[in-house]
């Protein structure tokens, strides 16, 4: 059974940090590539940061500069570091493991807030 863990939401001020994790179990973690995505009351979920099984990264242009997303394969786990949050970083994060269309997974996600 595949599950995806995240962990690390809260409430943050702006110009705030945040790490988030997500810890898979049933997968080959190591040849799936993993992501975050977000979504946000009343817009669709959005990719944020996806990192490939060969450690190269992308991120979507609103985040870019501003988060870091990373592995550790030995721990089956990808990280979120978000610095200088913004109140329209508001959202529920989600983790996804894709290594094809028929081995798609995601986490429950987790809610992060940024408020004064």
């Amino acid at each position: 059974q595949v599950q995806l863990v995240e962990s690390g939401g809260g409430l943050v001020q702006p110009g705030g940090s945040l790490r988030l994790s997500c810890t898979a179990s049933g997968i080959t973690f190591g040849v799936y590539a993993m992501a975050w995505y977000r979504q946000a009351p009343g817009e669709q979920r959005e990719l944020v940061a996806r990192i490939r099984s060969s450690g190269g990264t992308n991120y979507a242009d609103s985040v870019n500069g501003r988060f870091t997303i990373s592995r550790d394969n030995a721990k089956n786990t990808v990280y979120l570091q978000m610095d200088s949050l913004k109140p329209e970083d508001t959202a529920v994060y989600h983790c996804n493991a894709w290594f094809s269309t028929m081995n798609n997974y995601w986490g429950q996600g987790t809610q992060v807030t940024v408020s004064a």
